[in-house]
């Protein structure tokens, strides 16, 4: 057991029991041409954190913690994205449409492979996930469970949606949730600093944030 300083309290963490779950580090959210920039957003703070998240993981996969990839995406029919997700908003481009990468947030598209820094090594967990909540229609809680995983440690994007969206589902199904703070980023700076802000806020009703160093410098 080691002991994370957070907010709003020290996190003990039990690295025996504790997964590193990065959320959504895809091509069609980070990089120029995919899905995040079709909306209008400037891909770059996202493409920014790459080297934090890569120093998390090395830290997370040396000291043997389980390791779980998400990637937000549908089946090329688009028969597991309901219309009020496809029609939202006023992209140029919606999902399942011909973009710079192959069919946007289609699974095995080029778009929607996890960026290359943090590609997945055998044996690490792939979730692809239909929803925003990386529980919602997969098989996440299942695997955490027969690894015996009971707390969680979060990277990725967005912040305030996916990061988020997954972090409540864990507190729900019984989870200590920590969010690294540097390791996570949003489109829209306001949008992460009150994501956190609820996360953190009333003695920690959904989780615990702290920084990428004070994590890695406890587990080593």
């Amino acid at each position: 057991m080691v002991e994370i300083q957070a907010s709003p309290l020290p996190f003990r963490l039990d690295p025996d029991r504790a997964a590193l779950v990065i959320i959504d580090m895809q091509r069609d959210f980070v990089e120029p041409g995919g899905f995040g920039e079709t909306l209008g957003n400037d891909v770059s703070a996202c493409r920014a954190i790459v080297p934090t998240v890569r120093k998390l993981l090395d830290a997370c996969r040396k000291a043997g913690l389980t390791i779980v990839h998400t990637r937000e995406c549908h089946r090329p029919d688009l028969s597991d994205c309901p219309l009020a997700k496809r029609e939202r908003g006023n992209p140029g481009l919606r999902i399942g449409d011909e973009g710079p990468m192959g069919r946007i947030l289609i699974a095995g598209e080029p778009g929607a492979a996890i960026v290359a820094e943090l590609a997945p090594l055998p044996g690490e967990i792939v979730i692809d996930k239909p929803g925003k909540g990386a529980f919602y229609a997969t098989d996440l809680g299942d695997q955490l469970g027969r690894r015996g995983v009971t707390q969680l440690i979060f990277a990725g994007v967005t912040t305030e949606v996916c990061v988020q969206t997954t972090m409540r589902e864990a507190n729900d199904r019984g989870y200590e949730c920590l969010l690294i703070t540097d390791a996570t980023e949003s489109y829209f700076p306001e949008f992460k600093l009150a994501a956190i802000a609820m996360i953190v806020a009333q003695g920690g009703i959904v989780g615990w944030a702290a920084a990428s160093e004070d994590l890695i410098g406890q587990l080593a």
